[in-house]
């Protein structure tokens, strides 16, 4: 009886023309009530998010820095010493060449990552997609993602049986092929560690913008290249002057998160060289860490820390200004 009750219902309501009555909306008592007080309500969901922020980021923040003005041991109470720490760390040798290996690493993570990786992307939606079908693409795709989601120990312990010096997969297939005077300790020599590293974290790194990039032209206009290759232009032209002024936005993200991830990388040189041999491979990251926990110099390592966390602040600044006045420049042209 009821389900005929609605289709008469259904029925009558269709014949009539008139619209329906609004009926008085009944309020959720689990919702917050319309008004003033809409505000107040909203900012309740964001306490949970500002006390794990304060608690993670920037009480620990504070307190490094509180520390870059001491000498602590872990031991004793902090003892005030002013500037000193920060004295010693503008005329410290070793923090400057620790910076120097992180240009290298800037070049090893973004550099050649983004330029790699905007060129496997371009190619793979392209190219492979358009002659070849999404699924390759696709499968590709998630072929150089792979070492993104491998646990960092896990891959440098594979990289490190590869590169070992007696009887590493790469000099043996070296010796196998004839090479056998090209083999080298890779990790163990200061004029191959730093490059060992470089090639390991293009590896590792490459993965990330060709996913970024695939997923941002993804809203490219298939036409376009259609029309760019009608009226001639080739696979460069049509890269340059299609791909690349679409998809700046993301360029930008994925210049901005790598350069902050080669600046504070850490676990590629714990785990293969602790820093060796000699400070070949020292980053700031990893100097901050033996400061800490090796020398128990917690002043000094909170020092560094800070310097670094300065560092990649003024970096993501300046990126993204440029970000702005390039979209800005954009609107205005």
């Amino acid at each position: 009886m009821s389900e005929t009750r609605a289709m008469i219902a259904v029925e009558e309501r269709q014949r009539d023309p008139r619209p329906a009555k609004r009926t008085r909306r009944t309020e959720d008592p689990l919702l917050p009530k319309s008004g003033k007080n809409d505000a107040a309500a909203f900012w309740l969901y964001l306490i949970p998010g500002f006390v794990l922020l304060s608690v993670i980021i920037v009480v620990p923040l504070v307190w490094n820095v509180y520390l870059s003005f001491t000498s602590y041991r872990g031991i004793r109470p902090p003892e005030w010493i002013g500037l000193d720490n920060w004295i010693r760390l503008f005329g410290d040798e070793k923090f400057w060449l620790s910076f120097g290996n992180s240009i290298a690493m800037i070049i090893a993570m973004v550099v050649i990552p983004t330029l790699l990786g905007l060129a496997l992307a371009a190619a793979l939606f392209d190219l492979v997609g358009r002659k070849f079908g999404g699924k390759l693409a696709s499968f590709l795709r998630a072929t150089f993602y792979l070492p993104q989601i491998l646990p960092i120990a896990v891959a440098a312990v594979v990289i490190g049986w590869i590169l070992r010096a007696d009887d590493g997969a790469l000099n043996e297939m070296l010796r196998a092929v004839g090479l056998g005077d090209l083999a080298h300790n890779w990790l163990g020599s200061p004029d191959t560690a730093l490059l060992s590293i470089m090639v390991v974290m293009v590896w590792v790194q490459l993965g990330y913008p060709v996913v970024i990039f695939m997923a941002a032209l993804q809203r490219v206009d298939p036409e376009l290249y259609e029309a760019a290759e009608l009226d001639g232009a080739n696979w460069f032209q049509r890269f340059r002057a299609i791909t690349v002024s679409i998809i700046r936005p993301e360029i930008f993200v994925v210049t901005l998160t790598c350069t902050i991830a080669a600046l504070k990388v850490f676990g590629p040189v714990y785990t293969l060289t602790r820093g060796g041999p000699g400070n070949a491979t020292l980053v700031p990251s990893y100097y901050s860490f033996s400061e800490f926990f090796q020398t128990q110099q917690v002043g000094y390592g909170a020092t560094i820390a800070t310097a670094l966390t300065i560092v990649i602040g003024v970096v993501a600044f300046f990126f993204i200004r440029a970000q702005n006045r390039a979209e800005r420049a954009e609107r205005e042209g």
